[in-house]
């Protein structure tokens, strides 16, 4: 067991026979027209749901969808998940509408085997971004044991990932959550070498924390997307009408600095795919080289850039990619992040996928399957490693008992 586990039961550790279980799941799935358009997390949470089923368990499913202002909010129901479980399952999954009711608990004598009882968006209940006490205990009324399985939503401290664990007895993690937690500790501990983190996205301040817990245990930085254009303002460079953090470059100049000072690397673009407005693609096209002309701004890393990393990225041992490397949404500005997917994707290393867009990104290149892991968590990934307390895992902590001299 990884360290970020120490104190934490499993769903393995239970007697599940009989019991009532309430699993906190994770199946918060865009959506477009109603219709789910990536159902990934609706699968990783499976093998925690069928190994409760199989055990003989009664089973009361809850999640959160988007940010619903009120109940009346119905494009954030989870009726269109019940119906994709139900056929995954090949069960029925009954959908109680009021997160808060007594329905489960006149549900539950009588559910089969073959039945599971889902609760409608928690978020629709105010009490559930509060940590409400009182909603707690209302599902800790008819729940015996507590699964969290919901990795992408543990770093909140709302009621059903931090009050309902904090005021039951019996209380672990499935087997998603479990392996996210190994392969983001993999990452910190004992990485295979040489070991390269990938960093992009549009701001250098969204990953300055994550930057600075890895500077000492990475081989080196691989930056692009929108962050790499403070970092080359740092260096001097014009990056013409380009997406800058103008009070970070400073930061960013200490860092390139930090970095040579410990032997190790940072590889920023050479050449972008630059056009005059976002979105303009009629007048994209590859600049000569490191320098965006006045009045453009670049969207995407260049093709020199693509193969310098492409290179760097063959002889990693381990790879953490987290954020795109342009606009990948726009297929005209989509080459650097799939190109640096293909490498990654290529590799022999160990690859380790951070969630969010980088996800997304995996997903649309089409490499995803070649990857050794993809995160559900997007912004708990990255509290995790770099070194944030995450509530909904701490609260399931067994804390070792002082010695006492009466025993």
């Amino acid at each position: 067991m990884s360290a970020g586990l120490k104190g934490i039961k499993t769903v393995r550790d239970f007697a599940l026979e009989g019991k009532v279980v309430f699993l906190r799941l994770d199946l918060n799935v865009p959506m477009e027209d109603g219709k789910i358009t990536d159902e990934n997390r609706i699968t990783a949470s499976l093998p925690t749901i069928k190994y409760c089923m199989e055990h003989g368990a009664k089973i009361v499913m809850a999640s959160h969808l988007g940010r619903p202002k009120t109940k009346d909010d119905k494009e954030f129901s989870l009726e269109p998940v019940a119906k994709r479980l139900q056929e995954h399952l090949n069960a029925e999954v009954i959908l109680v509408e009021e997160p808060d009711s007594d329905a489960p608990v006149h549900l539950l004598p009588s559910l089969k085997k073959n039945q599971l009882i889902l609760l409608e968006n928690v978020r629709f209940e105010a009490g559930e971004t509060k940590d409400s006490i009182e909603f707690a205990q209302k599902i800790a009324n008819y729940a015996e044991i507590y699964i969290n399985d919901a990795f992408g939503a543990s770093h909140r401290a709302h009621a059903t990932i931090h009050a309902l664990p904090s005021v039951m007895k019996e209380k672990g993690i499935g087997f998603l959550i479990e392996k996210e937690i190994n392969m983001l500790d993999s990452l910190l501990t004992n990485p295979k070498r040489p070991y390269i983190a990938v960093m992009g996205g549009a701001k250098v301040s969204d990953k300055m924390p994550v930057i600075e817990k890895l500077m000492d245990i990475v081989d080196g930085f691989i930056i692009g997307g929108a962050m790499a254009y403070t970092f080359l303002k740092a260096q001097g460079v014009s990056v013409g009408n380009s997406l800058v953090e103008a009070d970070k470059v400073r930061y960013c100049k200490e860092m390139i600095e930090r970095i040579a000072a410990r032997d190790k690397t940072i590889l920023l673009p050479v050449d972008h795919v630059a056009t005059k407005a976002f979105g303009d693609v009629a007048n994209a096209h590859t600049t000569k080289d490191v320098v965006i002309p006045d009045g453009e701004m670049a969207l995407d890393i260049g093709p020199q850039t693509i193969r310098n990393y492409s290179a760097a990225l063959k002889e990693a041992g381990t790879i953490f990619w987290n954020g795109p490397m342009g606009v990948f949404e726009n297929p005209a500005f989509s080459k650097g992040t799939f190109g640096v997917a293909k490498a990654i994707a290529e590799s022999n290393a160990t690859k380790i996928v951070g969630g969010g867009d980088s996800a997304a990104a995996a997903e649309m290149s089409g490499y995803a399957d070649k990857m050794t892991h993809i995160s559900t968590g997007g912004g708990a990934s990255l509290e995790y490693l770099q070194g944030d307390k995450l509530p909904g895992l701490e609260i399931l902590r067994t804390k070792a008992r002082p010695a006492s001299n009466y025993e």
